[in-house]
């Protein structure tokens, strides 16, 4: 039996290399969120390398949103959110889609299931002011139902996020705004359909109602025909 060739081993980058004793600085806590990192001059002497492998080094670490960086001020140690984690993938996943026809269908059911259960969970948690909120939303959708098409798509996408909102998981809010915003991109008529506006708000309308009342079962079913009903239109228009 042949024996395979073992892959080569190549040299690190010395970007990398910094990068990693950065990252595990941060990481262990040795630098806290809001703390600001050594000088350029610092590092390059600390780790005997050249100005290039320090600042690719601490562009990566900007880019995966662990540091600020601002013109003459050292880097600034973040405090990571899950906003600036789906910010990390937004390019990506905006490639997969674009490039994926398969990729959209699955995330088109991947936020139908997130969408019945985030009123679910939002059933039993609302608070007097987070369905005022709701109402609120409502009624600037309404004064946008013979005007401006894209603020009536804007609100309706901050309707389902302040649905997400109420489960008061900062994880779920990202999770809502980043995909909303991903099928708003590619295909903003999954999101809204001339002509069908008072429907929509209509809906909107038995979905606060049984979010107040607390009817978990009411709520998800008239999330799933909102849904559903939405499908259907694109199917048609497409």
């Amino acid at each position: 039996m042949a024996v395979q060739p073992a892959p080569k081993i190549t040299r690190r980058k010395l970007s990398d290399e910094v990068f990693d004793r950065l990252y595990e600085m941060v990481e262990s806590g040795q630098y806290k969120p809001g703390d600001t990192l050594p000088s350029e001059r610092e590092l390059m002497d600390r780790y005997g390398v050249g100005r290039p492998a320090i600042r690719e080094a601490m562009q990566t670490l900007e880019r995966i949103g662990l540091v600020e960086i601002n013109h003459g001020q050292r880097p600034k140690v973040l405090q990571p959110t899950a906003m600036g984690l789906m910010s990390q993938i937004d390019l990506t996943a905006r490639h997969m889609l674009a490039s994926s026809s398969q990729s959209l269908e699955q995330l088109k059911e991947a936020r139908t299931f997130f969408e019945l259960g985030m009123v679910e969970k939002a059933i039993g948690q609302a608070s007097v002011a987070d369905i005022a909120h709701l109402r609120e939303l409502l009624e600037q959708q309404c004064g946008h139902l013979n005007g401006d098409a894209q603020a009536f798509i804007e609100i309706d996408m901050a309707f389902h996020t302040a649905i997400a909102g109420i489960t008061r998981n900062p994880i779920f809010i990202a999770t809502s705004q980043s995909m909303l915003g991903w099928l708003a991109r590619f295909h903003a008529s999954l999101l809204h359909w001339e002509g069908n506006e008072d429907i929509t708000l209509l809906e909107h309308a038995k979905i606060i109602d049984c979010i107040e009342q607390g009817d978990k079962a009411a709520a998800v079913e008239e999330m799933r025909k909102h849904l559903e009903r939405a499908r259907l239109l694109y199917c048609l228009n497409s």
